[in-house]
């Protein structure tokens, strides 16, 4: 499954893909903020989530920005199931790319992808000591719970505290893409 947004391709990730990865994502500033991605980030990690085989319902996808050579990786943003059996979505921008609004534009991108997949609720949470992916998430139509959950921390090695968010995917409008 492809999607594209005003200035990003969301894409499957390829194998050719893993050392692109991994020049992305080896950084401990990023991997830090994720539940999943263990520290350190080696590059067989890169080659094994490469070659994942995808679930058509829960779509992962490469942030990809055009390039006059082709295009770069930026990121990875996805719908996986979250604890409570809903949906919910992750991602992680390369540092050189933070501040630009890319994290933003990929989830409105992503969004657009549950509507079509059918999801109604969508959950997701952030570390409460990451905050600009809170400002992300409320950017792109998420609304705080009020709970904060311990969820762990491959990388970390320990439980964190995690913000959580929800959004109606039936209830919400599109506000207009603001820059991050």
């Amino acid at each position: 499954m492809f999607h594209v947004t005003e200035r990003l391709l969301l894409r499957p990730a390829w194998p050719e893909d893993a050392d692109a990865l991994f020049g992305g994502i080896a950084d401990v500033d990023v991997v830090r903020n994720l539940a999943r991605a263990p520290w350190p980030y080696l590059p067989k990690h890169a080659r094994e989530f490469v070659m994942r085989k995808q679930d058509p319902r829960y779509p992962v996808f490469l942030i990809t920005l055009p390039t006059s050579e082709g295009s770069q990786i930026i990121g990875c943003i996805g719908i996986d199931r979250s604890e409570s059996g809903d949906a919910e979505i992750g991602y992680w921008i390369a540092r050189e790319f933070w501040g630009q609004g890319f994290a933003t534009e990929a989830g409105w991108g992503v969004l657009e992808v549950a509507r079509l997949l059918g999801y109604n609720l969508i959950e997701a949470g952030h570390f409460v000591d990451n905050p600009a992916s809170g400002r992300v998430l409320r950017k792109i139509g998420f609304l705080p719970t009020g709970k904060v959950a311990p969820r762990h921390s491959c990388a970390r090695g320990e439980d964190v505290p995690c913000a959580l968010f929800r959004l109606n995917l039936e209830a919400a409008e599109r506000a207009p893409l603001q820059a991050a």
